[in-house]
């Protein structure tokens, strides 16, 4: 009688651990689809979120579905830089087959992101933005309304103040110890980004 009670919990436990795990497989699955583009800030080019992809593909990120952009203005002018966006990722959209992107802009890359997201056209075309050090600020104070919203940002950053990167409607998530270039390789970083682009 024991050995038989013993034998269908077992089962039992396993068949709610397949559903469990199924269920998770599916969702980070289901996140890992949709192409993420990359915006660096002043100064900065594509290569500088290198580690952070290398990060994601480890979690279950496909290379090809991550993309960075090389701005056209280094200097972080608006109008140039979201023209661009729009233009680069209208291209991902397209070759990809996605309705919509994922953006992920460090520095002035997240003003840039939200000026395209606001002025260009974007609110349509994206479904998560997560900055790292955003200049927010410079372009808005809200997050941009229908679009999952996370603003990453070090209480240690001396080159964008966290008061900048701070967005009312947005989950802003504080990380300690880490610089401003530092966000582009921390640990903490990418598992806040990783639940952020998962979620």
């Amino acid at each position: 009688m024991m050995k038989k009670f013993l034998s269908v919990l077992f089962v039992s436990i396993a068949f709610i651990l397949t559903i469990s795990t199924f269920g998770q497989a599916s969702k980070v699955e289901a996140a890992t689809d949709t192409p993420v583009v990359f915006v660096h800030g002043l100064g900065g080019s594509d290569t500088n979120f290198a580690l952070i992809k290398r990060y994601l593909r480890t979690q279950g990120w496909d290379s090809d579905n991550l993309y960075g952009i090389d701005l056209p203005s280094k200097q972080g002018n608006q109008e140039l830089n979201s023209a661009a966006i729009r233009n680069f990722v209208d291209n991902v959209r397209n070759e990809t087959g996605s309705d919509k992107v994922n953006l992920v802009g460090h520095s002035m890359g997240g003003a840039n992101s939200l000026y395209y997201i606001l002025h260009k056209g974007g609110d349509s075309k994206v479904d998560k933005l997560v900055t790292l050090g955003g200049a927010n600020r410079l372009t808005t104070s809200f997050a941009p309304s229908g679009i999952d919203t996370t603003s990453i940002y070090s209480t240690n950053d001396l080159i964008v103040r966290p008061y900048l990167s701070i967005l009312s409607g947005a989950e802003n998530i504080a990380v300690y110890g880490v610089s401003h270039i530092g966000l582009l390789n921390s640990y903490q970083v990418n598992q806040h980004l990783r639940g952020a682009l998962g979620e």
